[in-house]
Parts: structure tokens; sequence; C-alpha cells
């Protein structure tokens, strides 16, 4: 009878667990999106603006996935935005982005860059 009672404690216990597990899980945090005109975010990188911690939606325009700073999604007139590894995205695609670190090149921005959605 004790082992019985103990088993249903037990299996209260662990759907109390899953549950609040589950809710606190919930959907994922929205993020705030700083820019969504590549134009602005480019006007603002020429004004000499610090946009690291950005985050910027763009749609990719082109893909060079051997550039010399790795896979290159570019967009805007002078924007690539550049990563080591490959970020499964195609032309058309529509990404949001942290950016982690913009360098300048010959009028052009390389910029570094996480994921966010």
């Amino acid at each position: 009878m004790r082992s019985k009672f103990l088993q249903i404690v037990f299996i209260c216990f662990c759907l109390s667990v899953s549950v609040f597990s589950i809710s606190c899980s919930g959907k994922p945090k929205e993020v705030a999106i700083d820019y969504t005109d590549v134009t602005a975010f480019e006007t603002a990188l020429r004004a000499g603006e610090d946009l690291t911690g950005k985050v910027v939606m763009f749609t990719v325009m082109d893909f060079k996935p051997d550039s010399a700073f790795g896979y290159n999604l570019m967009t805007g007139e002078h924007l690539n935005f550049c990563s080591s590894r490959n970020p499964g995205a195609k032309i058309g695609d529509t990404l949001t982005v942290k950016v982690t670190d913009v360098r300048s090149l010959l009028g052009s921005f390389i910029i570094s860059y996480e994921i966010v959605n």
C-alpha cells in the first residue's frame, strides 16, 4: 500500500515538473529590431555610428559562399554580412541578425553577426 502511494506521489511530481518546464519555455522572446531598412542602416554606418549590438533585418540579395571573408550575404549597396559558418540562407531569404562587429574596407562594410530569428 505504501509503495503504491509513493508511486502516485512520484508520478504527480514528474507531471508537475513537466508542466512547469513547458510553461516556462513557452514562446521565444520577441527581439526588438533596430533597423528594418538597410538603407537607414547603411546611412548610420556611413555617419560613423557604432552599430555593434544593433539588430538588423535584411533580405539576401546575393550570396558568395567562398568570399575572402567567408560566407558573404550581400544586401544594400555595400553591405556584406559575413560569417565563417554557413548561415543556411539563400537569395531572397529575410534574416534578422545582431551585429557583432563592423569593418570598413574599400567603401564596403564587412559585418559580423549572429542570427537571432
